[in-house]
């Protein structure tokens, strides 16, 4: 990391992480006994711990010119790394969480354990912290491969990395200490979403820049999706996370919206989250590392610029679906429905030009666990989206809403679109960038795959089922004009569901050790350079 450094980069590193030690030492110094001063130690001690390894390379040689001429995968080594660690630790507790409902006792009589501040802990950990570092190491490879060029720099990527994560540890720390703003996908409290602005606009300077310089001429569609997801993430943050503090000393902020407009805001923030952080960015991975590992052409290349522009415009409007049957006014509501259905357009558009892809390859995917995991991250995405439409619908949301349907449905694109898409980048690119022929155990990656869809399978299809009964149960009323069921009739009636839930969550979490372990004996036994080809001048493709 540091030794690629060279003394101007080194020297400013050694800048920054000084002014993340004083930051540190001011908010632990001004937090005193509030959490923000336990997050303030966290930035001081990070800080300290990267002055002392920086400053004692300060005077070293200057790194090999040749290193120029080389993509710089370092950090998208890192990258990989830190996902499976977020990873395999957020769907522990996400499995902790789901043991909780069939057992509620298991909070151990602690309130770092209950269920309130476990859950944001599972979805930011998977969404965020999972999912984020993988986006941002694979979109540092697949901008170097689609580019021919090299990472503006070395410092930058290694402060996009090291700032995101700490923003990720003071959000789930402060979970557990009860630190919360209560807005779902946007829990972290005021001073974490500053931070994470910093970060997300180097991001976006450091993507603009290597794009700028780039060797081939024509940018690669999935170039549009990262740089989509970047751009739109942080205009969705800085909008719904404004907030006035009750002091500067403290932790705790009221959001600068109330009632319906809050509401609305943050809809409008969380489905486009979901949009561009689970959907754009995603969908980059997907269209390059389904046609390589395919060694098939994308089917539409065109077809997929145009689901780009699709996405991007319909995806805007959809928010206000989430508050059916609340005091937001009814023409909002039907905006949000209308452009929900039509956003099934250009969504199969992605789906099917990612499964046309495969026309031809079929062989491949029956043969090739890595390529099986895309595969089905297509289907699942087809079917999410086709999902998400449906229940966008007024009369189905009636039905649908505040039951364990939605549940299923985030999870049937979570980790049967997220997750799966992730698995088949990594099993693609972590071979090419630490200079292996293939995975250490071939058959570990197989014993992933089919943990993982049993696992999903099991989860979904118990929730789908959980949530439907719920609705119907809740909407039954008996020949007096009461309703047949009392609320916790319908929870005894969850019971064998929420154990299904149990067991579906312990093979999607067996399945992703597996694949830690496998990744971990690939890296320890990995010797030789990258296997793809060297950064040089070649003829546009």
């Amino acid at each position: 990391m540091i030794a690629q450094l060279n003394p101007t980069e080194r020297r400013l590193g050694l800048v920054l992480a000084g002014c993340l030690a004083l930051a540190g030492l001011v908010m632990a110094a001004a937090g005193k006994q509030d959490p923000m001063g336990l997050h303030g130690f966290m930035a001081l001690a990070l800080g300290l711990g990267l002055v002392f390894a920086i400053g004692g390379t300060l005077y070293d040689p200057a790194p090999d010119p040749a290193r120029l001429q080389r993509y710089y995968d370092d950090p998208v080594k890192a990258g990989v790394v830190l996902a499976m660690i977020w990873g395999v630790f957020a769907m522990a507790v996400g499995l902790w969480v789901a043991a909780l409902m069939v057992w509620p006792e298991a909070t151990f009589a602690q309130a770092w354990s209950s269920y309130g501040r476990l859950r944001p802990v599972h979805t930011t950990g998977v969404i965020f912290a999972f999912g984020g570092n993988a986006l941002i190491a694979t979109s540092f490879h697949v901008m170097q491969r689609t580019c021919r060029a090299r990472l503006a720099d070395q410092l930058s990527p290694w402060f996009v990395l090291i700032g995101y994560n700490l923003f990720l540890v003071w959000a789930v720390t402060g979970y557990f200490m009860g630190v919360t703003q209560s807005k779902e996908y946007a829990e972290p409290e005021w001073y974490a979403d500053i931070w994470l602005v910093i970060v997300w606009l180097v991001y976006l300077v450091l993507y603009l820049r290597t794009l700028a310089r780039r060797a081939e001429p024509h940018i690669y569609v999935a170039n549009w999706y990262y740089l989509a997801f970047i751009v739109v993430v942080a205009m969705l943050h800085v909008v719904n996370a404004a907030a006035l503090p009750v002091s500067f000393a403290g932790a705790k902020s009221y959001s600068a919206f109330s009632g319906v407009q809050d509401a609305m805001v943050q809809w409008w923030y969380g489905h486009n989250a979901v949009a561009f952080f689970m959907t754009a960015g995603f969908l980059g991975m997907l269209y390059y590392y389904l046609p390589v590992r395919a060694q098939r052409p994308i089917f539409s290349y065109r077809l997929s610029i145009i689901s780009f522009w699709g996405i991007t415009f319909f995806y805007m409007w959809v928010g206000s679906h989430h508050l059916h049957y609340t005091a937001l006014p009814t023409w909002v509501q039907n905006l949000g429905m209308t452009f929900s259905v039509m956003l099934l357009v250009p969504s199969w558009a992605s789906a099917g030009n990612a499964l046309a892809t495969l026309n031809g390859a079929w062989q491949r995917v029956r043969d090739d666990a890595t390529l099986r995991f895309m595969f089905v991250a297509a289907v699942f995405y087809g079917l999410s989206t086709f999902e998400g439409s449906f229940l966008a619908i007024r009369p189905v949301n009636a039905l649908s809403h505040y039951t364990d349907w939605t549940v299923g449905h985030v999870h049937s694109g979570a980790l049967g679109w997220l997750a799966m898409v992730t698995f088949g980048a990594f099993y693609s690119l972590i071979p090419q960038i630490w200079g292996r022929v293939a995975m250490y155990s071939a058959q570990a990656v197989e014993w992933h795959f089919w943990l993982a869809l049993a696992g999903l399978l099991t989860y979904v299809f118990a929730l789908w089922n959980a949530g439907i009964t719920q609705g119907l149960m809740w909407r039954t009323y008996n020949a007096a004009g009461t309703l047949n069921y009392s609320f916790i009739d319908s929870m005894e009636a969850m019971r064998p569901y929420y154990i299904a839930r149990v067991i579906g969550g312990a093979l999607f979490l067996a399945g992703i050790c597996v694949g830690a372990a496998n990744i971990w004996l690939t890296v320890r036994g990995a010797r030789g350079a990258a296997t793809d080809a060297p950064l040089a001048p070649q003829p546009a493709e």
